[in-house]
């Protein structure tokens, strides 16, 4: 099975076990066969269709850092919604490439504006798959992240790659992970608008 990563959007996860939105509608594009879920494994984790980005992502052993940055943000409520949402979910190891102690600097209260700001740019309204992605890219095109700015989404060697606002660039590397309220793409470097 396939490696999934459901991210930006973990810590959303705890409310909605709480709230029901388990219930939601899954779409044709989630990849029911037979009766049964196609789940996909992220951080040692199946990620189910029917179940949103943050009742997945909370189960992902490769995004306890997002999860609890999604807490501290106060964002659960928010990315608990019924969307859809694209997500581009940086693993743990993602967030260990950035200078020490910023991710602990981040996560204090007197640092919630940021924080949030660097999630929500992480967020693209809409589903967009893997094929939007690529289309995207041989277009020479860019999409808007959730907290206004653009990301750039290129193609280089068949994998997707966005390039944020400081020119840092992130690869997806675990394309379409479906989930009831969206898609999860895990990429491997954090985004900074």
């Amino acid at each position: 099975m396939r490696k999934i990563v459901s991210a930006a959007l973990a810590g959303a996860a705890l409310a909605l076990a709480a709230g029901g939105l388990a219930s939601a509608q899954i779409s044709a594009s989630h990849a029911i066969m037979g009766g049964k879920e196609h789940t996909v494994m992220v951080g040692g984790a199946a990620m189910y269709p029917s179940k949103n980005i943050i009742q997945n992502a909370v189960n992902s052993k490769d995004h306890t850092t997002l999860v609890a940055a999604v807490k501290a943000a106060g964002l659960v409520d928010t990315l608990s919604g019924p969307g859809p949402f694209t997500v581009f979910a940086p693993t743990d190891a993602a967030f260990g490439k950035l200078p020490p102690g910023t991710v602990e600097s981040l996560v204090k209260p007197e640092n919630k504006a940021a924080l949030t700001r660097i999630l929500t740019y992480h967020v693209v309204a809409g589903r967009m798959s893997s094929a939007d992605l690529m289309a995207r890219a041989r277009m020479g095109g860019t999409l808007t992240t959730v907290e206004g700015e653009p990301l750039k989404v290129t193609s280089k060697n068949g994998a997707v790659w966005l390039t944020d606002a400081k020119g840092g660039m992130a690869r997806v590397t675990i394309a379409n992970v479906n989930q009831s309220n969206g898609v999860i793409h895990v990429v491997d470097t954090v985004l900074m608008p």
